[in-house]
């Protein structure tokens, strides 16, 4: 018989880099959800007070675990506990 999971969400980290750090004030904070479209919400929330917080991570692509999310819904994205997730800002150069 499998044991039921009645510690919450999974938890782990979500890092912020170059634009995206600026925007949130931290290079990084915890997470406590199940899919990336739940951690990017309470991320939102949390800086709801600077609002080109949300301008930035609009226009981001991120990472998970090391993996690109790419096109994939975010509500489709899973986390893991003790994961990471990165959030990257366009770069300019090339």
């Amino acid at each position: 018989m499998a044991m039921k999971n009645t510690a919450g969400p999974p938890a782990g980290t979500i890092r912020y880099w170059a634009a995206a750090k600026a925007a949130a004030g931290t290079a990084e904070e915890p997470y406590a959800a199940a899919t990336l479209a739940e951690a990017l919400d309470a991320a939102r929330r949390r800086h709801a007070a600077r609002p080109e917080f949300a301008r930035v991570l609009g226009r981001c692509s991120f990472l998970v675990d090391g993996d690109p999310v790419g096109t994939r819904d975010h509500k489709t994205v899973q986390l893991a506990e003790g994961g990471t997730v990165e959030v990257l800002p366009p770069f300019a150069g090339g």
